[in-house]
């Protein structure tokens, strides 16, 4: 970065956040997410997912899941049926079960129907009509209920009268009901918020027919949704998914807080594992070092499959393999995040195997470091960019640098070979937030992007030879302020001092 620029740059402010004593690990008290509180909590629980009466030490009294209060809920479900022309429903399902050599894979929610909801259970879904009440819509939760022979195998369901009364439904009902219920209430409305899963239709046509596959055998008749879903005229039905994209792209504060968390979990695990890599580790065992720290620290899942990139493996963009060793002298670019109580995290760190970066590796990494400084300093609402803006900036500041330090780029050299990807995404519930997001869009104030300037020098000639087969890529998670930019993922060191630091342990981490 030139001098000049270097001035211009506008002090980046980190939020202060509240510590959490949930879900972070606090190394000097070795106390984690997973350790209980005094009390004991009933067992088994009663519910089908963690709530305040089986869970207290996960989450507070006023909590419907953890870090996020039930009235919230109720304000996003409001917000929606608010937007829409009178006459209107809508309908969002579960996610399906998902099975692996005839087992079960970790159960994930359906991202849109857990914003509306917080109900964590497979085989459900809700209705939301809008009226004319002050609540401005009634809400019709279906799930399983009790069933103590499937409970023996499968673990404990919400009741429907606790689905009631804790998800503030009107009527809660079994999921064997839904398709007559379905087919009753459709017809009464002229509008109709209904999505179907893109990996259930074929490419270019949007079978209706997704929408019945998408639920899990055990709901039933599978002809029944058929028949519904096709009765609607084209005129009548539309999709949910645009409206729950913008309303999802501004986060609440408890949404910021638990992606502060999220983000401070992950960043913690990339500095012990910095700490942990060396050479004759296999990129493997890095990957599950960290897994294993965003775990212990109360991460449900990681948020995406980890890149644990060393050397040259580094220029492939995802690089998910994870089978080599780690050689010295090497740099690894590591791309991973955890999911925390719901929402996911993605920081991309690169550093020396050996703990220390040769000054080649030094000199590109502190260009690619202070064009990603740069950008930051440009995730504001008063700045008046949207994602494209910030991506062309990034080529310019990308190209000021590689040239100052020796590369003569020509037309192309930068987009289409050493930075082929774009520089940001949306993130939240989903790692990419939503396919339906504007990149064109102003930036406002709520959203969190991801800054994520990267460059990949392969070895031909018309590259400096001292910088061949380096990859280098930077990411954190930014919260877009009004005037100034909130670094979520603060807590992964990024300055080459700090790197090194944690890489030889004089940050005081060690790798456990």
């Amino acid at each position: 970065m030139t001098s000049s620029l270097r001035s211009a740059l506008p002090i980046l402010r980190v939020a202060a956040y509240r510590p959490c004593t949930r879900g972070i690990f606090r190394s000097a008290l070795r106390t984690f997410a997973t350790e209980a509180g005094a009390e004991h909590d009933p067992k088994p629980s009663n519910y089908g997912q963690p709530l305040f009466p089986s869970h207290p030490h996960l989450l507070k009294p006023n909590e419907l899941t953890p870090g996020i209060p039930a009235e919230e809920y109720e304000r996003r479900r409001k917000e929606l049926m608010d937007s829409l022309p009178a006459n209107s429903v809508v309908v969002s399902v579960a996610a399906p079960i998902k099975y692996m050599s005839a087992s079960i894979y970790k159960f994930r929610q359906a991202s849109d129907f857990w914003y509306l909801t917080g109900f964590e259970e497979p085989d459900a879904a809700v209705i939301l009509e809008k009226n004319s009440t002050s609540r401005g819509y009634r809400m019709t939760l279906f799930s399983s209920g009790k069933d103590s022979a499937k409970e023996k195998w499968d673990g404990a369901r919400t009741s429907f009268g606790d689905a009631a009364n804790i998800f503030k439904a009107d009527n809660a009902l079994s999921i064997k009901d839904f398709p007559s219920q379905l087919k009753s209430l459709i017809s009464l409305y002229s509008n109709v918020y209904v999505d179907v899963p893109q990996h259930s239709s074929r490419k270019g046509s949007r079978s209706s027919r997704s929408l019945l596959n998408y639920l899990s055998p055990a709901v039933g008749v599978r002809s029944e949704y058929e028949t519904v879903v096709e009765s609607l005229s084209s005129s009548r039905r539309k999709p949910l998914a645009p409206l729950m994209s913008k309303q999802r792209s501004i986060k609440s504060e408890h949404e910021q807080q638990v992606m502060r968390a999220a983000a401070d979990i992950s960043g913690h695990a990339h500095t012990k594992t910095m700490r942990f890599t060396q050479p004759g580790v296999s990129e493997a065992a890095v990957a599950a070092h960290f897994e294993y720290l965003c775990s212990l620290s109360g991460s449900q899942r990681l948020a995406y499959v980890p890149v644990v990139a060393s050397g040259p493996n580094a220029l492939i963009i995802h690089y998910t393999s994870n089978n080599q060793v780690v050689q010295d002298g090497e740099m690894i670019l590591m791309d991973a995040g955890c999911e925390y109580n719901g929402y996911a995290s993605d920081i991309t760190r690169t550093y020396p195997a050996s703990g220390t970066f040769t000054e080649p590796q030094k000199e590109l990494y502190t260009a690619v470091l202070s064009a990603q400084k740069a950008l930051i300093g440009l995730c504001t609402e008063s700045a008046q960019l949207n994602l494209h803006d910030l991506h062309r900036k990034s080529c310019e500041l990308l190209k000021q640098e590689l040239n100052q330090i020796g590369f003569k780029l020509q037309t192309g050299d930068l987009e289409r070979v050493l930075y082929p990807h774009f520089l940001s995404h949306p993130i939240g519930i989903d790692l990419h937030e939503s396919s339906n997001f504007n990149r064109g869009e102003y930036l406002k104030s709520g959203m969190i992007i991801t800054v994520e300037p990267g460059i990949y020098v392969p070895p031909t000639a018309n590259f400096p030879k001292h910088f061949h087969n380096m990859g280098i890529r930077i990411e954190d998670e930014v919260l877009i302020g009004p005037k100034h930019p909130v670094i979520l993922s603060v807590s992964a060191p990024k300055e080459v001092v700090d790197i090194e630091g944690a890489c030889q342990g004089v940050l005081g981490l060690e790798p456990l």
